[in-house]
């Protein structure tokens, strides 16, 4: 399994190597553009008053959780210490692991330091990565959607809730399923929460989408099976036996199983392998992957562009507004980019 892993992960350069929500990574350009233009004295460094590196982990934590992240997203410290005249601050933000820089002032951060030689290699024209990322998508009469996430995954429940309006709109007109990452980046809960939508979706799809529009919001798995008309003692049978087919709990006990620092979920590996699903969320339409803002509309024009002949439900309106990523009913600001992934 690592090697099948290992194979997958070649070529993907610095995306994989420092994965950073797009949301502070833009506050970091921002920031790093204003650092630049106005505090002209930052070499010298006898005008300015330094912090300790300890002051300096707290106030990069405290920045970065009211300001950069959603309300009650987890930000930890993991490492911290000096380095080319300023305080680096390893940070974890939902599992990723951002590598940050504060002035030893502690008046300037930087979320991220780009390396100028792998920046110019990863955009360079010899990189087929870039032009398989612009393939254009074929069109069919009834086209396949496969959306690909963590299920605590805030991107993932994101583009979900996103993803639903469509659904319920475009109906049998496409061939749609959500499938799971072949690793998860959230904990036992994660994984359990993986298998039980996993069966749910088995059993009955139409309950299971039913299932996600109360469990995106309220984040209540039991309740919401309740809700949704499933049986529990149906799905726990169901996930007892997935389990053991995958081996995925005891993948999970078994950390020698584990190609770095994230249990595998082996479910639906072989897609995985085809499409190389790297992270939470990844949307394929006719086996393409594409990118699209996570709003119902733009997901919708996302969707009806792959149709031969697109059906009158495509000039239908809906939200343009973005889901929050996480649980529950709030908006983002714009759309986003931003994923779960090593």
């Amino acid at each position: 399994m690592k090697g099948e892993k290992e194979k997958k992960k070649e070529g993907k350069g610095i995306k994989n190597k420092n994965k950073i929500a797009n949301i502070i990574l833009a506050a970091g350009i921002l920031f790093a553009i204003g650092f630049f233009a106005g505090q002209q004295d930052f070499f010298n460094q006898e005008k300015r008053s330094y912090i300790s590196l300890e002051e300096a982990k707290e106030k990069t934590e405290s920045f970065i959780s009211e300001n950069l992240v959603q309300p009650g997203t987890e930000v930890k410290i993991l490492e911290a210490k000096e380095e080319r005249g300023l305080y680096k601050i390893v940070v974890s933000v939902m599992g990723q692991e951002i590598e940050s820089y504060i002035t030893k002032d502690g008046e300037d951060f930087f979320p991220q330091v780009m390396n100028i030689a792998e920046i110019e290699e990863q955009f360079s024209g010899a990189n087929g990565e870039q032009a398989a990322a612009s393939q254009e998508v074929p069109k069919s009469n009834k086209p396949v959607i496969e959306t690909f996430v963590m299920s605590y995954c805030p991107y993932g429940t994101q583009i979900q809730k996103g993803l639903l309006p469509v659904i319920d709109l475009l109906k049998n007109k496409i061939d749609f399923s959500f499938k799971f990452v072949d690793y998860a980046m959230h904990e036992k809960k994660e994984i359990d929460e993986n298998l039980v939508q996993y069966c749910a979706n088995e059993s009955n799809p139409d309950k299971y989408y039913d299932y996600l529009g109360c469990f995106l919001i309220s984040g209540d798995s039991d309740s919401c099976l309740a809700e949704a008309g499933f049986s529990k003692t149906q799905i726990d049978s169901c996930v007892e036996k997935t389990d053991s087919e995958y081996g995925v709990t005891a993948a999970y006990e078994d950390k020698n199983s584990w190609d770095g620092s994230f249990p595998p979920f082996m479910v639906q590996e072989e897609d995985n392998q085809k499409y190389g699903v790297q992270g939470s969320p990844t949307l394929v339409i006719n086996g393409v992957t594409v990118q699209s803002s996570r709003d119902p509309q733009s997901l919708l024009a996302t969707v009806c562009d792959a149709f031969e002949e697109a059906p009158v439900e495509c000039n239908q309106a809906l939200s343009s507004e973005t889901p929050s990523p996480g649980f529950g009913e709030g908006t983002a600001v714009s759309g986003t980019s931003a994923e779960c992934g090593e």
